[in-house]
């Protein structure tokens, strides 16, 4: 028995090594397939120990704990490991041999069967094998193994059941859980060992491959490990990392400001925060930092580090995109505004919209379309930002729509609306984009408006390119061309060229074209049908925004009939209806022709002075008529006893002007005087009546000692005249110039003329000039007295010309327009608003700083009104510089001063300077008005000149109306300004209001 107990405790000593030995096999981290023969070696080694120390119970009749190891090998490793075991013990079983083979081969098979069924039944799910499953399995496996006793002999069998029955059921069920639970306990703890390594490994490998860099630092800052993302991340290799303190990776911090971090990630446990960390190459790289304190052991950090450089750019990019958003819709000239989808309530406007609808944005946000225009347009924005959010259009466009602002009343807008989602997909906002169109309409209508002037303007229009080639004609053009429209489009303007310009007037043509853009004059031209007619033409060129000319258009007017009209007029302007003579102003020009050929012939000229003795007797007593028959004999043959180059002009009534040329000296021209006076004299013969006259002749001669301008010989001659008639008439008198000189010595010398100005001795008087059909006071015309402290109040005449060659006169001149300019201002503070006219002498006129002297006259007198002053001046004081002249008249017209020319008709002006000289009024002289009652001659003139000035569209007075009779006759002619002795005679400033207050017009007048 002691044998036995002792043999047992050997068994199970073996089976506990060979469980601790699997236990090492298992650790071993072998091959599945190696592990599984490992341990079928093991247990087939610990059972054939077992075996070879059984209890004996006979002659080959041996028992040990083989079903224990078998089965608890096919259990736990399953079928190559228990096969391995199996045939291990069978084959020492059948070496062993004896009476209990058979028996002991069945135990073995039965054992390891068994095992391997229980563990494809447990194993296969991976469950753990608890106690009952141990108990239950060796409770089988022995149970087997007493029933396979059955196979011994029958004796023997019984004999070994009722011997080891007990014993078996007994000791090798409680070894199975032993050995079992011993197994299961290295399972459990192996595959926590396992699952310990795994995890390691796992997160080693997530450490090592993942993106983000990854700290393991102590509390002192240095880096106990790193994986490699970070060691990309910085440049260094994780080799340099490791021990490197904290602050040297940081770019912004110290040591101890680290040390400070750490100890407040210490205290909270944990932290997360931008930072910036500088690579090995310098370079500074953005970080988000994550920390975790593991006060776990050893005090260290958990750090993981992400790299967010290209996030910080994007960010930034982002500001800057969002940046740049936002000036582009505010600085944008269209309104853009945004509404909330729900409430229609305005969250965003731009600038634009702030000057367009005339609201601060403040005030404006959160407000509706109610709260900012009128009820029905509002409903009409509101229903239209309802269809576009509910989906039933994607946008909407309202090219034109109107609305009411505050600032600028109703403006048009080109509208276009688009609902905006969220990320939910739901409308969020309405976004609407206006641009304002108001102006862009206004430029539509006009361009239609230019469109129909184009088509139905009575003026022909002339379209071309920068080329000159013909784009596009209006139908006028080809009504006063002759040429279509099919015909002339890709042409030039050649083609219908008259050839009467010359080469160099069409250079001049462009060359001004081209320095102002703009071009006017008259042109002849050819129709198609060969007629030559003539045009006022305008051409403009057209630019692009470059400053180069893109087109041309040109746009004329047939002025034939007013050409041939002019020609009409220029002879009537020129030459004496009655006698055809030349009248005042071809005489005028050519008397100036006739002193400048004396100067350049060193020859003396004569002008004689021709007043008819008696024809005004005759004239009353046979009519006008008769008169007019005998002017025309006289005239006639005074004319044929005068050399050839000579003129003979008619100036007035039975007045006359000869111009004697090419003269050696004074008495070659006696011989001619004669003539004249013979001519005079002889009887006309006319209807049985004897008609007969004689004349006075006055005569001076040019050159003289002094300069003289043809104005002063006539006078002179006039002068002469006079003398000649108070002699006797019939008779010719030479001027006296030196003479003349001592008369206007009976006058007042320069000294004393200066004197009087500075001791302001002269006045103005004022003459009204008014409209004789409406009775409106029109203005006044300033006229200068001398109120002389001895002889009293002087008209002009007595000494005016002692000054008219000197600079005085100029000084004079000045204070004329200044203290006519005070005195309007006093009578605009009085409640009269009168424009007041001065007259300028030439030299005044002439002077180089006319207009600058002018300027600061005006600037003087700030509350004037520039355009209450008219400048009155003759005809002659622009003869010497037409050009000039007329540039100084656009300069004052600039201004706002108007011009009239004064005494018209008495000078020497011809048509052409008219036409240029900017003035707004002519003036007949008295002289005509005088006697045009009488006088035929002197009519026909008046009607000439107000003929003119209708042609040339300027305003015209007439001087010396002195009865009802003249303003009668004035305006059935169509003359309705005037001024005279009928209407008031000049008065001093202070009686002007009286008389503009009293002043009633003629009744009388029609």
């Amino acid at each position: 028995m002691f044998s036995s107990a002792l043999q047992l405790t050997y068994n199970m000593a073996i089976l506990v090594a060979m469980v601790m030995t699997s236990g090492l096999i298992r650790r071993g981290q072998e091959a599945p397939q190696r592990q599984a023969l490992l341990q079928g070696f093991l247990f087939g080694a610990a059972t054939v120990v077992n075996m070879a120390a059984p209890m004996v119970l006979g002659p080959g009749l041996i028992f040990d704990p083989r079903t224990v190891t078998l089965s608890l090998c096919g259990l736990f490793f399953g079928p190559l490991a228990a096969g391995v075991a199996a045939v291990m013990a069978l084959a020492y079983r059948l070496f062993l041999g004896g009476t209990g083979v058979t028996m002991g081969v069945l135990v073995i098979i039965s054992a390891a069967a068994w095992g391997l069924y229980f563990y494809r039944r447990w194993s296969r799910p991976k469950l753990a094998i608890r106690l009952r499953q141990l108990l239950l399995l060796s409770v089988v496996v022995h149970i087997t193994e007493l029933l396979l006793m059955a196979t011994l002999p029958a004796p023997l069998g019984w004999q070994t059941l009722q011997r080891l029955g007990l014993p078996i059921m007994l000791a090798f069920p409680l070894l199975t859980v032993l050995l079992g639970k011993m197994l299961t306990s290295q399972d459990a703890m192996d595959e926590a060992v396992a699952a310990l390594r795994k995890s390691e490994h796992l997160h080693s490998s997530i450490l090592q491959t993942a993106m983000d860099g990854f700290w393991l630092t102590n509390l002192q800052g240095r880096l106990l490990k790193v994986n490699q993302a970070y060691a990309r991340l910085s440049g260094y290799t994780e080799a340099e990392l490791l021990g490197m303190r904290i602050s040297q990776l940081e770019a912004r911090e110290s040591d101890a400001l680290s040390l400070a971090h750490i100890q407040r990630i210490v205290a909270t446990g944990s932290d997360r925060f931008e930072t910036q960390h500088r690579a090995k190459d310098g370079t500074v790289i953005d970080v988000e930092v994550s920390v975790q304190h593991h006060a776990v052991e050893a005090e260290q950090l958990v750090v993981f580090l992400r790299d967010i450089t290209e996030r910080k750019r994007a960010e930034h990019a982002l500001r800057e995109a969002k940046a740049l958003t936002e000036a582009i819709v505010e600085n944008a000239p269209l309104t853009i505004f945004l509404k909330d989808a729900r409430s229609l309530r305005f969250v965003l406007l731009n600038r634009a919209g702030e000057d367009l609808f005339g609201y601060d944005r403040n005030d404006l946000l959160g407000k509706s379309d109610l709260d900012l225009f009128p009820p029905g347009q509002a409903h009409d924005f509101m229903r239209k930002d309802r269809e576009v959010l509910e989906g039933s259009m994607e946008a909407q466009d309202t090219p034109l729509e109107p609305v009411q602002t505050v600032r600028k009343g109703q403006r048009f807008l080109h509208t276009r609306k688009v609902g905006l989602r969220g990320g939910d997909g739901q409308m969020k906002y309405l976004l609407g984009i206006s641009e304002d169109i108001t102006e862009s309409k206004k430029d539509q209508e006009r361009l239609l408006l230019t469109a129909n002037v184009f088509t139905h303007a009575r003026e022909g229009i002339l379209i071309t390119d920068a080329a000159g080639i013909i784009v596009d004609v209006n139908e006028s053009f080809s009504r006063i061309t002759g040429y279509s429209r099919a015909q002339v489009l890709g042409q030039t303007p050649r083609i219908w060229s008259s050839g009467h310009q010359t080469p160099e007037f069409y250079q001049e043509m462009w060359s001004t074209l081209r320095r102002d853009g703009q071009w006017y004059g008259e042109v002849w031209n050819r129709r198609q049908n060969g007629e030559v007619y003539a045009e006022m033409l305008n051409i403009s060129a057209v630019l692009d925004a470059q400053g180069l000319a893109q087109n041309y258009v040109a746009l004329f007017s047939d002025i034939t009939a007013i050409k041939e009209h002019e020609k009409e007029l220029e002879h009537i302007a020129h030459y004496d209806v009655l006698t055809g003579l030349p009248n005042r102003v071809l005489l005028a020009d050519r008397l100036d022709q006739a002193m400048t050929q004396s100067g350049r012939r060193s020859q003396q000229l004569a002008v004689a002075y021709l007043d008819l003795d008696g024809f005004k007797n005759i004239n009353d007593q046979h009519g006008h008529a008769l008169g007019d028959v005998l002017l025309r004999q006289v005239a006639s043959r005074m004319k044929q006893s005068l050399r050839e180059g000579d003129t003979l002009a008619r100036i007035g009534g039975d007045e006359f002007v000869a111009v004697l040329i090419d003269l050696d000296d004074s008495q070659a021209a006696v011989p001619l005087f004669e003539r004249l006076l013979k001519a005079a004299s002889e009887p006309v013969h006319h209807d049985g009546l004897l008609l007969q006259t004689s004349a006075s002749l006055g005569v001076t001669f040019y050159p003289q000692a002094e300069a003289l301008e043809a104005d002063q010989l006539l006078r002179q001659a006039d002068q002469a005249m006079y003398q000649a008639k108070l002699s006797g008439k019939n008779r010719f008198h030479l001027f006296d110039a030196e003479q003349d000189r001592t008369t206007r010595g009976h006058f007042e010398s320069l000294a004393r003329i200066r004197n009087a100005l500075a001791a302001s001795e002269f006045v103005l008087f004022y003459q009204p000039k008014v409209n004789m059909r409406s009775g409106a006071v029109i203005g006044v015309e300033a006229l200068i007295r001398w109120q002389h402290p001895e002889k009293g109040l002087l008209a002009p005449a007595l000494f005016l010309p002692v000054i008219e060659d000197h600079a005085l006169a100029i000084e004079v001149g000045e204070w004329v327009i200044d203290t006519a300019i005070s005195q309007n201002e006093i009578w605009q503070s009085q409640g009269l608003d009168l424009p007041v006219s001065v007259n300028v002498g030439a030299r005044q006129l002439q002077q180089g700083n006319f207009v600058v002297r002018l300027q600061a006259l005006l600037a003087a007198h700030p509350q004037f009104r520039p355009s209450n002053l008219e400048i009155e001046i003759l005809e002659t004081s622009a003869l010497k510089d037409m050009a000039g002249v007329s540039q100084l008249i656009e300069d004052c017209y600039q201004m706002g001063v108007l011009f009239a020319l004064d005494d018209f008709g008495t000078g020497y002006s011809s048509l052409s300077y008219l036409k240029h000289l900017r003035v707004s009024m002519l003036k007949i002289d008295q002289s005509f008005v005088r006697d045009m009652l009488d006088d035929p001659d002197d009519l026909a003139i008046l009607q000439g000149v107000i003929g003119l000035a209708v042609a040339f569209k300027r305003q015209v007075i007439a001087e010396g109306v002195e009865t009802s009779a003249h303003a009668n006759m004035l305006l059935q002619l169509g003359c309705e300004l005037g001024q005279g002795y009928g209407i008031a005679r000049p008065m001093p400033a202070a009686e002007v209001p009286q008389w503009a207050q009293r002043w009633q017009q003629n009744p009388r007048w029609v």
